[in-house]
């Protein structure tokens, strides 16, 4: 995470970083409603091969693929129980990567719940086929899993509630009580800043931190900006994100460390709905509504 990264991954950030400035009230954007943005459809890919690929082989076998997702992050990877859908930007990555590796949506993919901490034990125990969840690309999370992308850069920042003036980034956490996911970067990056006496709260999920903010048990909720900017728009008017990004966070799919042959299939994958304007449409359609316009695609990092 703290590699140097290409230009075009740092003006993805810097674009990021002014948006979430201009909208940190997280306000919904007017588009939402009748005239929102329409999700694009993806056209299945029949004539897929990728000999060498014992995911895609396993997956093909069973005639459907596993994928890993979160299912608390509105705009992003958010599930609906009362619907038994999904929805978000990370669920749309997931399904253009399905139909170019030959599967179709819903009848071929399957999505499942994972949480940050068990991420690379689901990779690596083959429990998923692919995992497309906010999922930070380090060197650390590489020694275990490999990663396709990336295919968006957040920056990590802080939510508060709406009221809130102390709070004005992390310099200004000293002594607060400040709530993350347990296994994700964010909590070891906060850590610092709110001081060797004073712990970060961790849960299993995001949702469970914006719950204790709301009911003020803690004083601020941090990950990545993306993140933070859906909650800020599901809980419009109660809170507002701070809108001071202090790192890169470089969104990749994580996949078995072993496959490359599946590796440069979903790169191709992103390149390809890249370059079509799929993802595009996609963001506006999904997290572009949480008021943050789109940033610039950065780079695919292929190793």
């Amino acid at each position: 995470m703290r590699t140097r990264r290409t230009i075009a991954a740092a003006l993805s950030v810097l674009a990021l970083t002014a948006v979430a400035a201009c909208g940190k009230d997280g306000s919904p954007n007017a588009a939402a409603g009748d005239n929102a943005p329409k999700l694009p459809t993806y056209q299945v890919k029949t004539d897929v091969k990728l000999d060498g690929s014992k995911t895609w082989a396993a997956a093909k076998s069973r005639g459907k693929l596993i994928i890993g997702a979160k299912a608390d992050q509105p705009y992003l990877g958010f599930e609906d129980l009362s619907t038994n859908t999904r929805n978000g930007f990370d669920i749309e990555i997931a399904k253009m990567i399905a139909a170019d590796l030959g599967f179709s949506y819903p009848s071929q993919v399957e999505f499942k719940t994972v949480v940050s901490a068990n991420r690379e034990n689901a990779i690596s125990q083959g429990q998923i086929d692919y995992y497309v969840g906010t999922y930070t690309i380090n060197p650390k999370r590489k020694e275990s899993v490999s990663f396709a992308g990336p295919y968006f850069v957040a920056g990590q920042d802080l939510l508060v509630r709406k009221d809130n003036t102390d709070i004005t980034g992390p310099d200004s956490l000293k002594g607060k009580n400040v709530c993350s996911v347990t296994g994700s970067t964010s909590v070891k990056q906060i850590q610092p800043y709110v001081g060797a006496d004073k712990k970060v709260t961790q849960y299993d999920t995001y949702a469970q931190c914006v719950d204790k903010l709301l009911t003020n048990e803690i004083d601020a909720v941090t990950t990545d900006d993306a993140i933070l900017m859906g909650y800020g728009a599901k809980n419009a008017g109660k809170t507002k994100v701070v809108g001071k990004p202090f790192s890169k966070e470089p969104y990749g799919v994580g996949l078995n460390k072993d496959d490359q042959v599946l590796r440069n299939a979903i790169s191709d994958a992103l390149k390809a709905h890249e370059d079509n304007g799929d993802w595009k449409k996609a963001y506006d359609a999904t997290l572009g509504l949480s008021g943050a316009t789109a940033p610039a695609i950065p780079a695919l990092e292929r190793y």
